[in-house]
């Protein structure tokens, strides 16, 4: 029992946490500040017991445990004052948040297929009404039912996968059940590849994406990018490490051309945006892609880029979507890149804060995106797929062109209409979780050994 308990404590914490935010909301003499500092309580311990080492647990659920920590905090932070200045400051959000979270980590920790549904669902029922908190807006309803309808269409591609993959294997551990090689095995794999692969946002399944952070509150986007993709890249590592390789003969060519797709749509599409929001959906699709190239090498030393580069696609998403839902209230919650001009001269804490995050999607030094860029490039071209990493290559470098648009518009054009300085003023839960995205990217940026030490560490490879 008491095992059990050390195992999974972060999952107990963030199940507590959630249903005691629930009940707490249904006492109304409880002050509106006290649900986002108890969420953030429950949110921090499954990083101290990250931190501790897996306890029992997986590396991988102790490194997703810490990485999720993380982005739960710095979510709770960007909320709590973007929640209230536009009154949807819901008590019972918060407990949702950590609902998702759990299933996230139960996503990102399965060991059998059952586990990875349920966290896969659990964190998305969640996401769902995250998504749609503000009763009054037709856009973010829009945008929930965005994501519900195609996200159970991929659900069921999902289960029948593991259904055929259970047919064929009488196993439902994700390990076992991927040894026996055979056409129905590779038949499985490859649904439930597209199941997963939906919640990625890899091409051609990524339609969805950028309707849904476009309609979604800017710290539910954050959450949504930086944590359920995540979870799901997680999944997806543990799968690919598993595939025999009968399978992978079968299956990698089309991985490959997915993730070739991916970086083309994502960072293509993000040029052509002229609102901020589909830019940086775009922008995530496109990083799915390179995350999806070191999956294919995860046996041949790719695991060790793509934690890496998850780490910093959850920091570069936060703090470009966190500075974005900072930002918009000063200019009205206009989308369009033309309302960001002169922004880094009026704003400059705020837009310096998106002028990172985005030096960090579009791969410019210092900063983690580069290095992660780096590293995964060099874990596919060390596998032999040297075609794909020259081509993930020229669509990094279309990508830096997205970045520089909206840095001219902050920092080299005049701007078109009056912005009062620090109108509305960030807060200080917020103001902290912008610095601490900001600096994590500068941070892994100039010292990555730093956290490629802890994964070599956790993983056995030091």
């Amino acid at each position: 029992m008491s095992a059990f308990v050390v195992a999974y404590f972060p999952h107990l914490c963030l199940a507590f946490g959630g249903l005691l935010v629930l009940c707490l909301s249904m006492a109304r003499s409880v002050p509106a500040g006290f649900y986002p500092v108890t969420a953030g309580l429950f949110a921090a311990l499954p990083g101290l017991w990250a931190v501790a080492g897996p306890q029992g647990g997986s590396p991988i659920a102790c490194f997703y445990a810490g990485l999720l920590s993380v982005i739960a905090l710095a979510t709770i932070g960007l909320l709590a004052r973007y929640a209230k200045r536009r009154g949807f400051a819901g008590d019972a959000l918060y407990g949702l948040l950590l609902w998702s979270a759990l299933g996230m980590l139960l996503l990102a920790d399965a060991d059998d297929w059952i586990m990875l549904a349920v966290g896969l669902e659990l964190a998305s029922l969640c996401l769902y009404a995250l998504i749609a908190a503000r009763l009054d807006d037709n856009l973010g309803t829009e945008a929930a039912l965005k994501y519900f309808l195609p996200g159970a269409m991929a659900l069921a591609v999902l289960l029948f996968g593991m259904a055929l993959i259970y047919a064929a294997s009488g196993s439902l551990e994700i390990a076992a059940s991927l040894a026996a090689p055979g056409p129905l095995t590779a038949a499985g794999l490859a649904l439930v590849l597209i199941g997963v692969g939906f919640k990625l946002s890899l091409a051609p399944v990524h339609l969805w994406t950028p309707d849904v952070y476009q309609g979604a509150p800017a710290p539910v986007a954050a959450f949504l990018s930086s944590g359920s993709k995540a979870a799901a890249a997680a999944a997806l590592l543990h799968v690919c490490s598993e595939v025999s390789p009968e399978a992978k003969e079968l299956l990698w060519p089309a991985l490959a051309v997915a993730a070739g797709l991916t970086m083309a749509v994502g960072n293509l599409g993000a040029v052509a945006q002229g609102s901020v929001k589909r830019l940086l959906a775009y922008s995530s699709i496109a990083q799915m892609g390179y995350i999806l190239m070191a999956a294919m090498a995860v046996n041949d030393g790719g695991g060790e880029a793509a934690l890496f580069y998850l780490a910093a696609f959850a920091l570069m998403d936060l703090a470009a979507f966190g500075a974005v839902g900072a930002l918009s209230a000063e200019i009205g919650d206009r989308d369009d890149i033309a309302a960001y001009r002169g922004l880094g001269y009026v704003h400059p804490w705020r837009a310096g804060v998106l002028a990172i995050g985005l030096a960090s999607l579009a791969g410019l030094p210092p900063t983690a995106g580069f290095v992660g860029k780096f590293l995964v490039f060099g874990a596919a071209l060390s596998a032999g797929y040297v075609g794909l990493a020259a081509f993930g290559i020229i669509t990094a470098v279309v990508g830096v062109f997205y970045a520089l648009r909206l840095l001219a518009a902050l920092y080299m054009r005049e701007s078109l209409i009056a912005h009062p300085a620090a109108v509305y003023a960030t807060g200080p839960a917020a103001t902290l979780a912008l610095g601490v995205m900001a600096a994590g990217l500068v941070g892994l940026g100039l010292f990555p050994q730093t956290l490629l030490g802890t994964i070599a560490a956790l993983f056995g490879g030091a």
